[in-house]
């Protein structure tokens, strides 16, 4: 009977948090149009609309009482300078919390993601950068616009595991991001996330009912001292997020 009800509970839960997606993304795109045409003239790298994005996305949590979430750290995040930022990925939750850093960057994301109705048209107002994953040479036009924004101070976020990991483990990390890190010299931030994978699952409707997100910013790590070993400056990194999330995870089950 608990379990039933609980089954239901999950469902009806469900319903709501994709109904009212769906129904605020319509209205939410349309401000989005509006203000991306409004400070086009003045806002080069859309740092405007991009806040507003961060609302957009953030509104999801706002509005669910079941979902928690906490940033830490977020004093590490440039307004405005070169970065690559490194987080993570347990699931499609990942991108609200991580639209809660309310830092300009710029998102690397699957192309198919830019198809996506209001959403994705949203994606591409903000000039995101698209990548087919597994195609050489939508690598190479997405390093290159990585570098492009880079190059103009803007920071831009990577999963450098390339997806979404299945047990919460942090699995092997790609060298991409590194590479633009070491090839632009400018700090890799790492960014660990807990609890998302609670959040929206990678196969399916059906949405938990409770999440506690934590994001922890890490204090940046300068590429020079490795010296373009990029291999070197991934596996520091890699090393350094997977004992914070040890170190964090820890804490919760001992506040339980």
């Amino acid at each position: 009977m608990c379990g039933t009800l609980l089954r239901a509970i999950r469902l009806l839960f469900s319903i709501v948090f994709w109904s009212f997606l769906a129904l605020s993304s319509l209205v939410l795109f349309l401000g989005a149009l509006v203000l991306w045409a409004v400070t086009l003239p003045f806002d080069r790298n859309g740092l405007v609309l991009h806040l507003y994005s961060c609302f957009w996305a953030q509104l999801y949590m706002y509005v669910n009482p079941l979902w928690r979430q906490r940033v830490d750290g977020r004093e590490h995040l440039p307004w405005r300078g070169p970065a690559v930022l490194v987080a993570n990925h347990e699931s499609l939750g990942d991108i609200l919390v991580l639209f809660g850093l309310y830092r300009p960057f710029k998102w690397v994301s699957k192309a198919s993601n830019f198809k996506l109705p209001f959403i994705g048209w949203n994606m591409w107002l903000n000039r995101y950068v698209p990548l087919v994953r597994g195609d050489r040479e939508s690598v190479g036009r997405m390093m290159a616009l990585c570098e492009r924004w880079i190059a103009r101070g803007v920071p831009v976020l990577l999963f450098p595991e390339g997806t979404r990991s299945p047990d919460g483990n942090i699995k092997a990390f790609k060298e991409g991001a590194f590479q633009l890190a070491v090839k632009m010299q400018c700090p890799v931030i790492p960014v660990v996330l807990t609890g998302t994978a609670k959040t929206l699952p990678k196969h399916g409707l059906k949405l938990q009912t409770s999440a506690n997100c934590h994001v922890q910013v890490m204090p940046p790590v300068d590429p020079a001292p490795f010296q373009g070993n990029v291999q070197a400056l991934l596996e520091h990194v890699r090393n350094l997020m997977i004992a914070e999330k040890a170190r964090i995870e820890a804490a919760l089950n001992t506040a339980r």
